[in-house]
């Protein structure tokens, strides 16, 4: 893991979209004495399992998980028809819409891969404490294979790989802590970001370090 001064072995990353309550026995968000917590949002490349993880992060942290994905497909219907019928801008406006309602809910939000490209999402994060995971390009191509994803149709992983370099200064920017998710136990990848939730980023006022315990997957 590594914070900055800004998982699942291959090919386990099922999707989450529920939001998620606290279960009994979970320790408050961010501590009782230090009051509301900032929201949580998890971000990074195509297939980093952003997902998984924020689904199983806010279950361990006993607040709601929103998977922005899920919440446009409910409202608008898949995502490769918005691309094709009304264009990529126009998905990114939803986009944007998405994440400032569930920025409102608080809690733990997975937004999409390209989510940061768009102005109006990143000025929504402003007050976010931001994960951003990061994965390999050999242990991210298991975990695309057969992918609908529409800036992937035709590419694979050379234009996750294009896409991934085109974005990765501004989830750089963005992020306050890294974790890296190439071939590693989900359970550890949880248990990084929680821990850092809870202690560096419990209060809203995180440094931006970078713990990464691997090197491999680093944008």
């Amino acid at each position: 893991m590594s914070t900055n001064g800004g998982g699942a072995a291959s090919g386990d990353v099922p999707s989450g979209d529920v939001p998620s309550g606290a279960a009994s026995g979970d320790v408050p968000f961010g501590g009782a004495a230090r009051g509301p917590a900032a929201p949580v949002v998890v971000i990074g490349p195509m297939g980093a399992g952003k997902s998984s993880v924020g689904k199983r992060v806010a279950k361990a942290l006993g607040v709601p998980f929103t998977d922005t994905d899920r919440v446009i497909v409910r409202e608008h219907g898949p995502i490769p028809g918005i691309f094709t019928d009304r264009g990529e801008p126009a998905f990114r406006a939803l986009e944007a819409d998405a994440v400032r309602t569930a920025l409102g809910t608080g809690g733990v939000i997975a937004v999409g891969g390209g989510a940061v490209t768009h102005a109006a999402t990143r000025e929504a994060l402003s007050g976010a404490r931001i994960v951003l995971l990061t994965v390999s390009p050999e242990a991210v191509a298991e975990r695309i294979a057969g992918s609908d994803r529409p800036l992937l149709a035709n590419g694979g992983i050379d234009a996750w790989q294009t896409i991934m370099d085109e974005r990765a200064a501004t989830y750089a920017e963005l992020a306050h802590v890294v974790v890296d998710t190439s071939r590693r136990p989900m359970s550890r990848v949880v248990d990084e970001v929680v821990t850092w939730l809870r202690n560096d980023g419990s209060d809203g006022s995180a440094n931006r370090r970078d713990t990464s315990t691997t090197t491999e997957g680093a944008p």
